[in-house]
């Protein structure tokens, strides 16, 4: 096989270079054991709380990858998992506030990305959860009018979601002081 270009081709120098590189122009990113370890075993303490693996799966890559944002294609393949899966993970993640759409200039993937702080960030977005649920208790509250059963317990939800949602300001402010006041190399207690 001869390596020169022959007369009747153009000489691009760009020809052979790759058009499938990442939008933040990276090479493609790899997990090791170590990481896909870690990924599984977030997995499987995330199903705990009665949700999906695949979501822990999805939260845990994008949490141990040295990347700000991974494509949806991306993020299938290092999990070795459907398009289908992914999509749907990532939907609900991204309702729940776990993790965040990311858009890239001109181009039309699906990029996903996790907060440094990503439990504040879930916590921020669970408060607005709570807001909404208060709103369809009100629309309850109209329907059931003095019924006394329905009203007692519509009322008593609307309560615990509003009680729920000043916990959630101070419980988030608590939390951003304890953050801030760590070492930054993660040993723990100030």
């Amino acid at each position: 096989m001869s390596s020169h270009t022959p007369a009747d081709q153009p000489t691009d120098p760009s020809a052979n270079q790759s058009t499938d590189l990442p939008a933040d122009g990276l090479d493609e990113p790899v997990l090791d054991a170590a990481a896909e370890h870690f990924v599984e075993q977030f997995a499987l303490t995330w199903t705990a709380s009665h949700s999906p693996r695949m979501e822990g799966r999805i939260v845990g890559l994008l949490m141990i990858v040295d990347r700000p944002y991974l494509s949806s294609q991306q993020i299938a393949k290092l999990l070795k998992a459907s398009a289908g899966a992914v999509s749907t993970g990532t939907r609900r993640l991204v309702e729940t506030g776990f993790v965040k759409r990311h858009a890239v200039l001109g181009d039309r993937q699906h990029y996903f990305r996790v907060e440094d702080d990503i439990w504040g960030s879930f916590l921020a977005g669970e408060r607005n959860y709570l807001g909404h649920l208060r709103n369809v208790i009100d629309d309850g509250l109209a329907i059931a009018g003095d019924a006394d059963g329905p009203h007692k317990r519509l009322v008593n939800a609307r309560n615990y979601m509003e009680w729920l949602a000043g916990y959630h300001r101070k419980m988030l402010a608590d939390w951003e002081a304890y953050r801030d006041a760590q070492p930054a190399d993660g040993t723990g207690e100030p």
